[in-house]
């Protein structure tokens, strides 16, 4: 999945929630709320499958045999 295209998808979705949320109720205030409640469950959305790409990606690196038992964050002297 990439950025730029979600990046165009979710403005797109956004505007078109806040048109139909200020028509239907004549509010202002109801098509913010509305729209602010669509971008927090798009941006939940996006976490959640960036999460199961990285998951994915390591599950088939481990059964590969690619990963090592060292954390990365100790390869380079940090440590947590």
């Amino acid at each position: 999945m990439y950025f730029g295209p979600f990046l165009v998808g979710m403005s797109a979705t956004t505007i078109i929630v806040a048109l139909w949320a200020y028509v239907a109720t004549g509010s202002f205030w109801k098509a913010l709320g509305w729209t602010i409640a669509v971008l927090v469950v798009l941006q939940i959305g996006y976490f959640a499958l960036v999460m199961r790409l990285i998951y994915s990606r390591a599950r088939k690196a481990a059964s590969r045999g690619e990963v090592d038992g060292v954390p990365p964050l100790h390869r380079d002297g940090v440590s947590l």
